[in-house]
């Protein structure tokens, strides 16, 4: 089993197999602190060779740069059989995050674990942004 894809993005969608991602990105800026995120995505794609058939159980952890959780894990599970004119199968991966709360900026990472290993990471930061505005040394 091999991760294709895994991305942080604004929307994603599987149809018939096909995955689509918008607006990817690894920088979420913030006025202030706490602050909830409103919506974005984590998308997978996966491939399974003739020799992964089985059962999978996967987990999403994001974590700030502590390693501690900002939500609690995504879990799922997959069911994989390869077809016989076949000698893999794809699978496409969708969470849909709301009201993600940070409280800080910062480094953070969504972690992809697979039967219990990690088998990707998506490193992303939070920065507080500071509006610009009239320079105090130009008043002088």
């Amino acid at each position: 089993m091999e991760i294709q894809i895994a991305s942080l993005c604004d929307s994603a969608a599987d149809y018939n197999g096909k995955l689509c991602i918008i607006g990817t990105f690894d920088t979420i800026m913030s006025h202030s602190f706490p602050f909830s995120h409103p919506q974005c995505s984590v998308a997978l794609r996966m491939i399974f060779r003739d020799d992964d058939e089985g059962h999978f159980s996967l987990k999403i952890n994001i974590v700030d740069e502590d390693g501690q959780p900002v939500v609690p894990p995504i879990e799922g599970a997959l069911e994989i059989k390869i077809p016989g004119d076949s000698s893999f199968l794809t699978r496409n991966g969708v969470f849909n995050l709301q009201h993600l709360k940070f409280d800080r900026p910062g480094f953070y990472s969504i972690d992809v674990v697979i039967n219990g290993r990690t088998v990707a990471g998506i490193p992303f930061r939070i920065v507080q942004f500071h509006p610009p505005g009239p320079d105090p040394q130009e008043s002088m």
